[in-house]
């Protein structure tokens, strides 16, 4: 509320409106969990944020310490194989074939 009294302009505010401020309680810290194999662990916010966007599937825990799961490898290669009919190359360099025929090499997948 504004009280004009002549050319100075005088505020009047609630009544104990500071004093409610200062009689607040303190509020407490959050606490952040992340679930690893399926406990819970209390850690930082820094290290929560880290597991959220890692994705909490994607971690495990070694030596009591939170850590990102080694990536399954997505990538295969083909190997050269010996097998019953296949390749023969020029001067033993892939790119060249020359032939194909019994006891060659061929290009295979490893299943596991």
């Amino acid at each position: 509320m504004l009280v004009v009294c002549g050319t100075i302009i005088t505020r009047s505010y609630m009544p104990g409106f500071f004093e409610a401020l200062q009689n607040l309680p303190e509020k407490k810290p959050n606490k952040h969990f992340v679930t690893v194999q399926g406990k819970k662990y209390e850690v930082s916010l820094k290290k929560k944020l880290w597991a959220m966007e890692q994705g909490e599937a994607n971690l495990l825990i070694q030596d009591g310490e939170i850590v990102r799961k080694a990536p399954e490898p997505y990538a295969r290669y083909p190997m050269l194989e010996k097998s019953e009919e296949g390749y023969f190359f020029e001067g033993n360099d892939i790119h060249w074939p020359s032939k194909i025929a019994q006891g060659g090499v061929t290009w295979q997948i490893k299943s596991e």
